[in-house]
């Protein structure tokens, strides 16, 4: 398609040009656009929230919604005769798509820490969280786009959304490779129906390595999930590797070096719940490593921000500049502006903003006197706005993937801590206010950074922004309406209610001072929620009785330790490292009550690795997860590795690759099943009726296939349709254009 040049935009080099002229106006704010685009964002919100409860980790959505729109809508004109969408429309897809990806990191990252704080996780908080911190981020890089995406447009790259554009661009010229993501899609969906839902074979492999002397509850296991194979070739073989080097230390260095000091001591050994000698390997990673691993990335993340100061001071005195200078310039309709420079009404964004801000004050988020909330609503607009600034500016300069919204996060809850301890504001009620504000600035982060990288797409490729504002706000609020359900729906269907003995603690409550109460079995108990370890007992949801002995115990799914149903069948539960981290800081600053020692052992960690040249933060998070998580990733970062070598892809070529498409569709399809399989937890009688293992004489389950053998089917394929699909390409003279800044 041949467009005829355009004036440069205020403020932008004169020889940049987009792609459709600003003095082109075709269709793009389109109710098909918007509303395909939320429902895309929807669907991969929802799967970005499941990979995230896997592995603490999110991957950008942009691309494959921007190929999934060229698809769907060139299908759509096929098939029924429609107007073929034009490229603006696309990106207005790919924008309203977006928003879900970025908002399910950052509930995912801080909401259930709640429960680890012995809260309960309701929907409305969640919700609210989730659109308040959504549409925050957003309003708040709006004005900050003419300093960031068009005065520093030779400067600042923003790898994820050039690279979007020219995948738009590409369709645009019929390409789009969708057929590769649908593949991965299905393939992983299937694959996920058969080994979870049917229960074809295990979904997790593992051996332990006996016969050494001294050398015991060494474990090797790998869990063969479509995500996480999707995941570790996405990420690539070095994050891969740092990751899995971090798990590889855990289970044969960690695990066994405390079961060989510990095997001799008598007693109990806090925070363990019994003697070292009987616990068992998965134990010892709960009770002691966990507190390890999460000191280890509590550090990470203050590194990575560290690292990043002189790009976080940069961006503070950039968006200053920014703001100095906009005074009323970009205002929708303004008759002085191209169309492609045209921001939604500064009016309108200080009055969103201030009724945001107002809907904080007055919620139940911070359920505190006039003073806590006034001091709450200020912190959010505080360190809102900084690091919605900071993680635009970051997020130009080395993209998404390594933006530190946990550090931000980390470093946000410090400080809120810490002024609420300065204030002697340390009761219960200012626990729940600090996690809130860590929550909203954690999703305002994530989405300032999404924003801010389909705004360089829009830019390059002449996107009107006011049209791409409007269009993400209206993803982000769809968006952050299911995500809360989605989190609890997850939560409920691997939560345990369990009256076994050794599920339950041996310590005796005080039970005077509870107040809440709950009815099983006929008979009513007290409701204790254990935030930190004690002799005795470890920290989750109890039902006492009068005596103060626990007779039940409920065990979120999320965040929980019991690897087994109410039934006795064996459960993996969601353990992301965020939430345990976020809580252990609230707990550590506001009471003390935390096993400092393992938590300084795992910041020492993270600092010998960071002074080594590593990834401290990658790596801690492999030390936090189980190896059985890392170790599919490496391998989907090896699959990666071979690819790249033998096809001689360089790091921007292989963003679009077939792989990469097929890795996308793997972790779209293996998630959004693994949310429906859900179900056959939650009613169990529909899980046995397609339940086809076989319980041997020894009680354990047996499994038609071997896990190992279907996993390695599926590396395969994912392995040769990345080595023999076909790359969409960009026209020579476009992607000229587009690496020198211009668009023709």
């Amino acid at each position: 398609m041949a467009h005829a040049p355009s004036p440069p935009a205020a403020g932008a080099s004169k020889s940049f040009r987009p792609y459709v002229p600003a003095d082109q106006e075709p269709a793009e704010l389109t109710f098909r656009a918007v509303a395909l685009g939320s429902l895309l964002g929807i669907v991969f919100g929802a799967s970005s929230l499941y990979l995230f409860l896997k592995v603490g980790m999110t991957v950008s959505a942009s691309i494959p919604v921007a190929v999934l729109a060229i698809t769907i809508f060139r299908g759509l004109s096929y098939a029924f005769g429609l107007r073929r969408a034009t490229i603006l429309e696309n990106n207005v897809v790919q924008t309203a798509g977006s928003a879900g990806e970025s908002i399910a990191f950052g509930v995912g990252a801080t909401m259930p820490a709640l429960m680890l704080l012995g809260y309960d996780l309701e929907w409305s908080r969640v919700m609210l969280v989730s659109i308040l911190g959504g549409l925050l981020g957003i309003l708040m890089m709006i004005p900050l786009r003419r300093a960031f995406i068009v005065k520093q447009h030779g400067t600042l790259p923003y790898p994820e959304g050039t690279a979007c554009a020219k995948v738009l661009i590409v369709g645009e010229h019929g390409g789009s490779n969708a057929r590769t993501v649908f593949l991965g899609f299905g393939l992983g969906a299937i694959y996920k129906v058969l080994m979870q839902g049917l229960k074809l074979w295990p979904a997790e492999w593992d051996q332990a390595l006996t016969g050494i002397k001294g050398y015991n509850k060494a474990v090797v296991a790998l869990e063969p999930d479509p995500t996480l194979l999707g995941v570790g070739y996405i990420i690539g073989p070095r994050i891969a590797a740092v990751m899995v080097g971090g798990g590889l230390l855990t289970s044969l260095m960690l695990v066994p070096m405390i079961a060989y000091f510990g095997e001799g001591v008598p007693g109990v050994l806090p925070p363990g719940q019994s003697p070292i000698g009987s616990m068992s390997p998965g134990a010892i990673a709960g009770q002691y490593v966990r507190y390890i691993g999460a000191g280890a990335v509590a550090t990470g993340g203050i590194l990575s921000m560290l690292n990043a100061l002189p790009l976080i001071f940069s961006s503070i005195a950039g968006s200053l500049r920014a703001l100095k200078s906009a005074e009323g310039s970009t205002e929708a309709g303004s008759g002085s502006l191209p169309r492609t420079d045209r921001d939604i009404p500064m009016p309108l964004v200080l009055l969103g903003t201030l009724g945001l801000v107002g809907l904080i004050a007055s919620s139940n988020l911070i359920p505190a006197d006039t003073a806590g909330r006034i001091a709450g609503a200020f912190l959010i607009v505080l360190f809102g706005f900084l690091f919605v600034t900071v993680s635009s500016r970051i997020t130009g300069v080395i993209g998404s993937s390594s933006n530190p919204i946990s550090g931000m996060t980390i470093a946000t809850l410090l400080l809120t801590c810490l002024i609420f301890v300065m204030l002697g504001w340390v009761g219960g009620e200012y626990r729940l206010i600090a996690l809130s504000i860590a929550a909203i600035v954690c999703i305002a982060s994530s989405n300032g950074g999404t924003i801010s990288q389909d705004l360089k797409t829009g830019y390059l490729v002449g996107a009107t922004p006011w049209r791409q504002q409007v269009a993400i706000l209206v993803g982000a609020l769809l968006s952050a309406v299911v995500m809360g359900g989605t989190l609890l729906w997850l939560n409920d269907a691997y939560t345990t209610v369990s009256n076994r003995p050794a599920d339950l603690p041996s310590a005796v409550f005080d039970v005077s001072k509870l107040a809440e109460t709950e009815t099983r079995d006929g008979r009513e108990f007290k409701v204790l929620r254990l935030t930190a370890p004690i002799e005795g007992a470890l920290p989750g949801t109890y039902l006492v009785d009068e005596a103060g002995k626990a007779q039940w115990i409920k065990d979120a799914g999320i965040g929980g330790r019991l690897d087994h149903t109410t039934s006795g069948a064996p459960i993996k539960k969601f353990n992301p490292p965020q939430p345990r981290l976020f809580a252990t800081i609230i707990d550590g600053i506001m009471s003390g009550d935390l096993p400092w020692g393992l938590v300084i052992l795992g910041a020492v960690l993270a600092i010998v690795v960071q002074l080594a040249g590593v990834s401290a933060l990658a790596f801690a998070v492999g030390v936090y997860l189980p190896l059985s998580t890392t170790l599919p990733i490496f391998i989907g970062g090896l699959v990666r590795l071979l690819v790249d070598r033998a096809r001689k892809f360089s790091a921007e070529d292989s963003e679009t690759s077939p792989g990469t498409m097929m890795a996308t569709g793997l972790i779209a399809g293996g998630s959004l099943a693994g949310i429906l399989i859900a179900l056959l937890v939650v009613f169990e009688n529909l899980g046995k009726a397609v339940d086809f293992s076989t319980t041997a004489p020894d009680g354990e389950p047996q499994y038609l296939l071997p896990a190992l053998g279907a996993f390695s089917v599926l590396t395969t394929v994912l392995l040769i349709v990345a080595m023999t699909g076909k790359r969409q390409v960009m026209q020579e003279d476009d992607a000229k254009d587009i690496s020198e800044g211009e668009l023709t």
